[in-house]
């Protein structure tokens, strides 16, 4: 009976977090200042086989062209790590339909006596038709996350793609995990900025920062 102490508080503890939303909030700003301390991020190897490898590469292209941070290949000298898994499939979809009508009707007519007579009359009309249809599509998927030293995740996403118009859908997954870390970087300094600017009773406003003595 030991165990309904421990289970109690932690029905305790998590019914706390669920009406205290501000702490969520507390730790998703933390996390988005952490992103502003980055200066180099190494993309480590990301798991899923040959086409998580081109991925990578396709990846770490895209986020060089963002200029957010400089990425380097020697883990010991990075701020963060990419990591995550990533998928790049190829495959076959087929569709196939089949529709079809039956009727049948029968008539018949007898008489019993000591001579038998009868009629019998048959019809039949059936008609069906298929379809059927193969369609090759192209799919990639991947999941990462920046990881500080201490081992901390900082951010993540999942992104996936069946292709976009003038790229294939690896390239378009690289793309779209490159805008959601802009979009989180540019979250985190409007939050630096609103969080540096006091506004006291007078409706002045005041930058806090460091000050230069003479």
């Amino acid at each position: 009976m030991t165990w309904i102490p421990v289970i109690l508080a932690t029905l305790g503890m998590s019914a706390v977090a669920a009406d205290n939303p501000s702490s969520t909030a507390a730790i998703e700003e933390n996390s988005l200042k952490q992103l502003l301390q980055i200066r180099r991020v190494y993309v480590d190897h990301l798991t899923g086989g040959e086409t998580a490898a081109q991925m990578r590469d396709i990846l770490m292209s895209s986020l060089e062209s963002s200029k957010l941070f400089v990425l380097t290949e020697n883990p010991e000298r990075a701020d963060a790590t990419l990591k995550g898994a990533a998928e790049d499939l190829v495959f076959t979809e087929v569709h196939s339909s089949s529709d079809s009508l039956n009727a049948r009707a029968n008539f018949g007519t007898g008489r019993a006596t000591s001579t038998s007579r009868g009629a019998n009359a048959g019809l039949g009309v059936g008609e069906s038709e298929s379809d059927h249809s193969a369609e090759r599509r192209h799919e990639a998927v991947a999941a990462v996350r920046l990881v500080n030293k201490e081992g901390d995740v900082i951010w993540a996403t999942t992104q996936e793609s069946l292709g976009a118009k003038f790229r294939g859908a690896s390239t378009d997954v690289a793309d779209k995990i490159t805008a959601r870390l802009k979009e989180d970087f540019a979250r985190a300094r409007k939050l630096v900025t609103s969080t540096t600017n006091v506004v006291p009773p007078g409706g002045a406003t005041l930058q806090v920062g460091p000050i230069a003595l003479k």
